[in-house]
């Protein structure tokens, strides 16, 4: 396994669009994480006389029209965009394999019906159903951790987590899929009959024999899955679904810059970096997921 580790990894560094993506996202990773501590006081601070100022050597990126700092903000907002993505890729990964692995080895009529499930969800409007889910259970939960008396620095973390659970609550359809397609040829080799007459558990052939020859497709898919919740967490903030202020991502920046917007001033800042940092990581994770595509590829060959 070491080994095969190993060559997974010395494939994945040859491509060089994907490896030069993986050290940009760690490196967005560490420093937007790293300086949580200096700009989540800093993202809230307002001042009014300071407010729309372009980039200078006072504030690097410029100031919002508040005049909070938009170095700050920017760095708060792509944590919690960054965090929202991977939890929400998480939560995608782990239903889609659980539902999709279950259907595929089972058979027969109950992988019939658990596919038609698939199907109806796959008919419905994605974005629509991501906005009621968020809309609905988002507004039960801030109010049900109020009751609780959590805080209101709490209940503001309430859109974070129902906007992660209604992404990745949706996002499994897709690897539901693909995991019961590969499923379905492995349960046919030599190595799962072995397991059958050995008397092995149906759980412990899945989680054992199964789910280490999934790996592969897994995290391709899990890489691409982050971008597209963190698009989808953009798109929401612009339609005013999505988080909330005072907390920030790099979806209601953007947003907050085109409302800006007016022919008469142009406060290009509050659009180009927001919105800047938002694309090289989009753009960096679809380089990862394609290295790691061809890495593990070459390995099932």
């Amino acid at each position: 396994m070491t080994a095969t580790r190993a060559s997974i990894w010395q494939r994945f560094k040859r491509h060089r669009l994907a490896f030069l993506g993986l050290i940009l996202l760690l490196g967005m990773l560490v420093i937007c994480i790293g300086t949580l501590p200096w700009s989540a006081p800093r993202m809230r601070g307002q001042d009014l006389t300071a407010a729309r100022q372009p980039p200078s050597l006072t504030h690097p990126l410029g100031t919002d029209e508040l005049g909070r700092s938009l170095l700050a903000r920017t760095l708060y907002g792509g944590a919690i965009s960054l965090a929202l993505g991977l939890l929400a890729a998480t939560i995608a990964v782990i239903l889609g394999t659980l539902y999709g692995a279950t259907a595929g080895y089972l058979g027969g009529w109950l992988d019939n019906v658990m596919m038609r499930f698939v199907d109806v969800l796959y008919a419905m409007p994605y974005i629509l159903l991501v906005m009621l889910f968020t809309v609905s259970l988002g507004a039960w939960l801030e109010v049900a951790w109020l009751h609780l008396s959590i805080g209101r620095g709490a209940s503001e973390w309430s859109r974070f987590i129902v906007l992660a659970v209604a992404i990745g609550g949706v996002s499994w359809l897709t690897v539901a899929r693909v995991v019961r397609g590969q499923v379905l040829t492995l349960r046919e080799r030599a190595f799962v009959d072995a397991a059958r007459v050995l008397g092995i558990p149906t759980r412990r052939i899945l989680l054992r024999h199964l789910l280490p020859n999934l790996i592969g497709p897994i995290t391709v898919f899990a890489t691409l899955t982050v971008p597209q919740a963190i698009l989808q967490e953009s798109f929401l903030t612009f339609l005013g679904v999505g988080v909330q202020p005072p907390q920030a991502t790099w979806g209601s920046l953007a947003a907050d810059g085109v409302r800006l917007l007016n022919p008469i001033r142009i406060d290009w800042w509050l659009i180009v970096f927001p919105s800047g940092a938002l694309a090289l990581t989009l753009l960096t994770l679809n380089f990862i997921g394609d290295g790691l595509r061809d890495a593990f590829e070459v390995r099932e060959d």
